[in-house]
């Protein structure tokens, strides 16, 4: 059986991890990285349009800082909206889309088909904003296109894999809304969510070019057995349906900045635990994989730091971000990174020096008002007192279940950013006074 920390202990290790969540998210805010960004004013409109759930705080950063005209249209997610003056926030559904987002992607494509060479388009876009502009492809419906992305989020494929797929099965997606602003520039600004920040699966790159083809989407839906409508597959099949690639003159007008990144994200909170005396290694900002499949990783890499100070030595915090995936089998309340905590705790099995903190940025872990959960040594033990199997709650992909019950679950509110998953292993040293200092 574990022995448990004292309370004062434990508590300053939940807020150093709570801390570290906390200064994660706080740099990638809009209203910190908007400003750095500012175009020139252009000689003609300047329409601001974005998808995201970052995208409305983005709107008012940029309107904010804005002197001049202006006016546009973003979409964010559900309880993601910020008010603003001149530029109309519109919220719909995510993960799967509804006819609000049908609705307002309609409309921006609209607003930005009849534009001039001396007008700009500032595109504000993050994640989530791929299921925030769904815009079938002719022959498809919206219902077509819900079934295939709940399909997708389903099936274990990568955020990358997904994109791809949803890019070619849309009318506004890979480029084809930039498409539509020619002959106007177009100034993209990112917030990236993707492992590697590839700006082509932001959202799935409706502003950018695309470098991947309908038949890289068809071996993707076929290496996931993934059930497409007809029409869908035919889609697929035909090269004429193909986005804009790299090089396209309709592109040509194109400028893409990244205003935040998961590795921004993690520095920021490396920086935050050496202010408190504990040495922080970022290990990797793009790791994927099976969320369960990570965590059985991350545990033997901590076990080897608590008995035998490698790769790095006690007491220290390990760092990694990214986005794993979830082949959902079970019935329950799960998101990736609680999967990913889960999984954690029963390979190190009450690892006496181990605690950890695992969280979506955005605040949301699969489709929960809860950004992610902490893990303890005693985790394993009070589960199990309250009736929690560990293996069975992750069998069935209930790891928000799981933690609940516990009070362990971290709940951010929407936090107006979205930089991916943030994972944060703190190893303490029994043996060693503690290193972590009250210092802010």
């Amino acid at each position: 059986m574990p022995t448990a920390q004292p309370p004062s202990e434990r508590a300053r290790i939940d807020a150093l991890l709570e801390g570290m969540f906390d200064a994660a998210i706080a740099i990638a805010q809009p209203a910190v990285r908007i400003p750095q960004f500012l175009p020139e004013a252009p000689h003609g409109r300047l329409i601001v349009i974005g998808a995201g759930k970052a995208s409305a705080a983005m709107a008012r950063a940029f309107e904010d800082h804005w002197p001049g005209k202006l006016e546009g249209l973003v979409v964010t997610r559900y309880g993601y909206a910020v008010p603003c003056e001149r530029i109309e926030i519109v919220q719909a559904a995510h993960p799967v889309p509804d006819e609000n987002g049908l609705a307002a992607a309609t409309r921006l494509m609209d607003m930005v088909s009849k534009l001039s060479e001396d007008d700009l388009v500032v595109c504000l876009i993050s994640g989530g904003g791929s299921a925030l502009l769904p815009m079938p492809m002719p022959g498809l419906t919206l219902l077509d296109k819900q079934r295939i992305n709940q399909a997708l989020l389903d099936s274990g494929a990568s955020i990358s894999e997904m994109n791809c797929v949803r890019r070619h099965l849309s009318a506004i997606k890979g480029g084809r809304l930039a498409a539509a602003c020619h002959p106007a520039r177009v100034l993209n600004l990112l917030i990236s969510d993707v492992p590697a920040d590839g700006v082509h699966d932001i959202a799935s790159g409706p502003t950018v070019a695309d470098p991947t083809s309908c038949a890289d989407a068809l071996a993707i839906v076929d290496r996931y057995e993934i059930e497409l409508p007809p029409q869908a597959r035919a889609i697929l099949s035909n090269s004429s349906n193909e986005t804009p690639k790299p090089g396209d003159p309709r592109l040509a007008r194109v400028e893409t900045h990244l205003i935040a990144t998961p590795r921004m994200a993690l520095e920021a909170a490396a920086d935050f635990a050496a202010r408190h005396a504990v040495p922080a290694h970022i290990l990797s900002d793009a790791i994927e994989g099976e969320a369960r499949e990570v965590g059985k990783v991350m545990a033997a890499i901590a076990r080897q730091v608590a008995r035998g100070d490698q790769p790095f030595s006690s007491p220290c915090v390990i760092l990694s971000g990214g986005e794993t995936t979830v082949t959902v089998r079970g019935t329950g309340r799960g998101g990736r990174n609680v999967e990913f905590l889960l999984s954690l705790g029963i390979a190190l099995n009450g690892e006496k020096h181990v605690y950890a903190l695992a969280g979506d940025t955005d605040g949301v872990d699969g489709r929960e008002e809860i950004a992610g959960a902490l893990l303890r040594p005693d985790t394993l033990e009070r589960a199990r007192r309250e009736g929690r199997p560990p293996m069975t709650c992750l069998e069935n992909n209930d790891a928000h279940g799981f933690f609940q019950v516990l009070g362990d679950s971290v709940i951010t509110g929407p936090t107006m950013t979205n930089v991916n998953d943030f994972r944060a292993i703190y190893v303490s040293a029994s043996d060693k006074p503690s290193a972590m200092t009250n210092d802010k």
